[in-house]
């Protein structure tokens, strides 16, 4: 069992940055509009091997697999963006399917209590699955 206590006062260590993989760069325009809603813009492109985003610094890439090989699906893996309020929820959830996302669960609820995480799950044109949250109720 690990004995360490989560302390909330401190900075967050992880994730540094999370990246996807792409078959086609171009797709990147998905991102563009998904993250826009975030405020999120592009911080890097490297031509034909990837674009990153984030606000100052590198926060979230699409990537071409460096060993050359076709980028697919990691079954079980997900990435999670936090939201600002249960709305954003909303607008990135219609954003990605507007864009070219598929549903993958609609944004509501989830577990046992209505106060308790509120989820949205969505998967992008090449089937990365995505979920964006929210911890707590907005604020009033």
């Amino acid at each position: 069992m690990n004995d360490i206590i989560a302390q909330p006062d401190k900075p967050r260590g992880l994730p540094g940055h999370s990246t996807v993989g792409t078959n086609d760069l171009d797709a990147a325009a998905f991102y563009d509009k998904l993250l826009g809603v975030f405020g999120i813009g592009r911080v890097l492109v490297q031509p034909g091997r990837a674009v990153y985003y984030g606000h100052q610094a590198l926060e979230f890439g699409v990537i071409s697999p460096f060993n050359g090989a076709p980028a697919n699906v990691g079954n079980g893996g997900m990435v999670a963006f936090e939201a600002r309020s249960r709305a954003q929820i909303h607008e990135v959830h219609a954003v990605a399917l507007a864009a070219g996302g598929s549903d993958e669960g609609a944004p509501g609820p989830r577990g046992e209590h209505a106060d308790g995480p509120y989820c949205a799950y969505f998967r992008d044109p090449e089937g990365n699955k995505f979920l964006v949250y929210r911890n707590v109720p907005d604020e009033a």
